[in-house]
């Protein structure tokens, strides 16, 4: 059965520089034949994972690193306090071989690769490890269950061994803003403090590139693929996801700009048809002159919305708003009060 929770933000930002290139301009994308501010999924699904750090135990969190072996070493000491480093590193090397985990032959405890290593999964291999197990199904198993709740939002691929692998439950879209946008740049002299008082001139001077924009921003969370992976915790997963989502803002020059906002406005719809994107809104690029971008904004997402669900007969099941009196009354939150509402939505679509 199809069960799907949409999330739709749109996010005004000020002057920043929030996602770089590889030239250290602000990312940008051509969209409805104008160019658009654009924020990767990695960056935001990156800041996601962090935030995670603060809403759930350490238990059901994971790692994705080339160090292996250091986290693995990190379990083994938990049930082995106070053994020797070398016995630690010679089983966390016994585990991941049985696990069929290749270790690089050029730097000592990595794999070549970035792997996605949940703290759960560290752990029970450590608990094999060190009972003597021999039976080396017993860690594939091990690698295979005990997801964390980033690898089974955002999935796993192990290139070596296709069997390790996770599919992704929840899909992030690239940020765009809603209107045409032009880069900008900041010069900028830095004062050198301790400079003789007859030296007029700056101690450094430069340039930093930004712009600012409203956002619209997407996910999905395909709730019965992350049902599979996490079970009961599936509902409490994904009321901390849409939070995370919310509330987080990728950290680019964030020292410079101090660009960190709270959304405009949120809409989550539930539906049992498939993810709708609602960016083709915007593929006509909002026009402000003095009334800004947010409630033209708002309003191009409602009769767009609406249009579409009555086209293609895919009005979502339920939808919550946050920060907008467009919607009908029955459908308009505060956040808390739509995080509860979908999770226990979810909660009872799985029963």
């Amino acid at each position: 059965m199809n069960f799907y929770v949409d999330i739709h933000v749109l996010q005004t930002v000020p002057p920043s520089c929030v996602n770089r290139d590889d030239t250290g301009s602000p990312k940008t994308a051509l969209y409805g034949g104008t160019r658009r501010a654009r924020v990767s999924s990695q960056a935001w699904k990156s800041v996601i994972r962090e935030e995670f750090r603060t809403q759930f135990a350490e238990e059901f969190l994971g790692y994705r690193t080339k160090h292996v072996m250091d986290t693995l070493a990190i379990a083994l000491k938990k049930i082995i306090p106070g053994a020797d480093e070398g016995e630690v590193q010679k089983k966390a090397k016994e585990a991941l071989e049985n696990a069929g985990i290749k270790l690089s032959t050029k730097k000592d405890g990595e794999v070549d690769a970035l792997f996605f290593f949940s703290n759960a999964q560290a752990g029970k291999l450590a608990e094999l490890i060190v009972k003597g197990e021999s039976d080396k199904k017993l860690y594939k198993l091990a690698l295979k269950d005990y997801p964390s709740v980033d690898m089974a939002l955002f999935g796993r691929m192990v290139a070596s061994d296709p069997s390790l692998n996770y599919d992704a439950a929840a899909q992030v879209a690239h940020a765009i803003s809603t209107h045409a946008v032009q880069n900008e740049y900041d010069y900028f002299t830095a004062v050198d403090d301790c400079s003789a008082e007859d030296n007029a001139g700056a101690g450094h001077l430069g340039t930093v590139e930004y712009n600012s924009a409203t956002l619209y921003r997407y996910a999905t969370v395909n709730v019965q693929e992350l049902y599979k992976s996490l079970g009961e915790n599936t509902p409490n997963t994904v009321k901390k996801f849409i939070d995370a989502f919310i509330r987080t803002m990728p950290t680019g020059k964030q020292n410079t700009f101090a660009n960190r906002t709270m959304p405009d406005m949120v809409y989550v719809t539930v539906r049992r048809d498939q993810p709708v994107n609602l960016s083709g809104a915007f593929e006509r690029a909002v026009v402000s002159r003095e009334n800004g971008y947010v409630d033209a904004s708002k309003h191009a997402l409602k009769e767009y919305s609406e249009r579409l669900y009555k086209d293609y007969d895919i009005g979502p099941e339920q939808e919550f708003v946050v920060g907008s009196d467009l919607w009908e009354e029955t459908s308009r939150y505060s956040l808390s009060e739509m995080l509860n509402a979908v999770e226990s939505v979810v909660k009872n679509g799985l029963e």
